[in-house]
């Protein structure tokens, strides 16, 4: 029997694994995007909290412009060819309940998680975003899919 290995991440962490690894996370407002390579079982997600990192302070994973082209780059730092990595896009709950647009937090999470996947030129494939409710997510790096269960409200 192959023993698979399951990673947790949190708010600002990137996980880069292949083989019979998992990765998993939950979210509300925040994004996960998973990269995966089909052909060399190699995959990595991301979680970030805010979009933009605005220059103030430290660049941290916590914002999607810094936390998405550094999953991008470990991942073809482990091997994988920018021409056969996919993605999906998890998250981005309006849990919040506001409904200014400066406060829509959750919905710039998943644009620039668009945008950024586009100039890079790799292709979404799945995603689940939006909505009220946060997510839990199991990514499978054996086969690279992924699991998901849609969260109560009261675990926010």
């Amino acid at each position: 029997m192959i023993k698979t290995c399951s990673n947790f991440i949190h708010v600002g962490q990137i996980h880069i694994d292949e083989g019979s690894a998992q990765i998993s996370t939950i979210l509300g407002s925040c994004v996960a995007v998973c990269l995966y390579d089909k052909k060399l079982c190699i995959g990595g997600m991301n979680h970030y909290l805010l979009p933009f990192w605005n220059g103030n302070g430290l660049q941290s994973l916590k914002f999607g412009n810094i936390s998405i082209p550094k999953l991008i780059e470990g991942m073809l730092n482990k091997g994988a060819n920018i021409n056969t990595i996919e993605a999906k896009i998890f998250g981005g709950a309006a849990i919040n309940f506001s409904t200014s647009q400066s406060m829509m937090v959750g919905e710039k999470n998943v644009l620039v998680a668009q945008e950024i996947l586009s100039d890079y030129k790799i292709k979404i494939v799945a995603a689940d975003t939006g909505g009220c409710v946060g997510r839990k997510i199991l990514f499978n790096l054996e086969n690279g899919k992924i699991m998901l269960k849609y969260t109560p409200k009261s675990d926010f």
